[in-house]
């Protein structure tokens, strides 16, 4: 076992990242992190184990000043985003690794998302619709943050084109209220919706078949109330081994640079601030924007 103690953070990462190329894990020991002199927290720990696509496994206590802790690499493999896709409308059903994320559980998506539903005061919100629904996580949230008969007087609608996450969604929501439907958002208007006024869509826009600009657009202009407000969650995060991992991934760089995300969300608040929008962005592995009308 490595012995950290009384090493600078560089030291430590430079001898980490040296021994994960060869070793699937490492152990070592540091000073325990409860104690009041020691400014590094187990927080510290984990940060480091991320940036190193590790999971940091239990600690154990060697004695009352030393801790052990291990690293373990995740299999970078075991990823929706590397899963080999035979059918492209089942890439998020219900037998793909996706479909077993459950990004409620995440902290840091739950109070980026729970904020941005209290921001537009999803109480007094209708008419809601939610593009890329998936086994319909967005509504389990709306449905516990309020009431059951506001919940029930709500008319919710999903889009998305995996069947097999509608059917499982159906399961879940067996209500007339909530209603989802298989198809091609980039035929949204096939469905013949009335305009709603909360606009939910997460991690979904920013997929290559979408022509994201024009799309936005449209969305505000054909099938936003004059009250409506929007709910955008953009992806700053992959899923590798069922752990959230910070930082998007862009081609051709071998780590995580955010340029397109930034310049989607940045296009996303400009042209929602021309309309008449105020607008925040909020989040970390999820960024989310939301938007809600500014009234004359």
């Amino acid at each position: 076992m490595i012995d950290f103690t009384n090493k600078t953070l560089l030291y430590i990462s430079t001898k980490i990242e040296n021994k994960l190329i060869q070793n699937n894990r490492i152990s070592f020991a540091i000073e325990n992190p409860d104690l009041e002199l020691n400014n590094r927290s187990y927080k510290t720990w984990v940060n480091l184990a991320e940036i190193y696509f590790c999971k940091m496994l239990t600690p154990k206590v060697i004695d009352n000043k030393l801790v052990e802790i291990t690293f373990k690499k995740l299999n970078r493999e075991n990823s929706f985003h590397s899963t080999p896709i035979t059918n492209q409308l089942e890439k998020y059903g219900t037998d793909s690794k996706f479909f077993d994320i459950n990004k409620n559980e995440e902290p840091t998506f739950l109070n980026a998302y729970k904020r941005a539903l209290e921001s537009v005061k999803i109480q007094n919100r209708r008419y809601i619709l939610d593009l890329g629904i998936n086994k319909g996580d967005e509504f389990e949230l709306i449905q516990q943050l309020i009431d059951k008969d506001t919940f029930d007087s709500m008319q919710l609608i999903g889009v998305d084109h995996a069947q097999t996450a509608l059917d499982y969604a159906k399961k879940r929501f067996p209500k007339d209220n909530v209603k989802f439907y298989n198809h091609d958002i980039n035929r949204l208007e096939e469905l013949k919706l009335q305009k709603s006024d909360l606009i939910i869509s997460i991690g979904t826009l920013q997929t290559p078949n979408i022509n994201y600009k024009p799309f936005l657009m449209s969305l505000v202009q054909e099938y936003l109330t004059d009250n409506g407000a929007f709910i955008l969650g953009f992806p700053n995060s992959r899923w590798i081994d069922n752990e959230l991992i910070y930082g998007a991934k862009a081609p051709n760089y071998p780590y995580s640079e955010m340029s397109l995300l930034y310049n989607d969300v940045i296009f996303a608040k400009k042209y929602l601030q021309q309309k008449r929008f105020r607008v925040t962005i909020t989040g970390r592995e999820y960024i989310f924007l939301t938007a809600t009308r500014i009234r004359i």
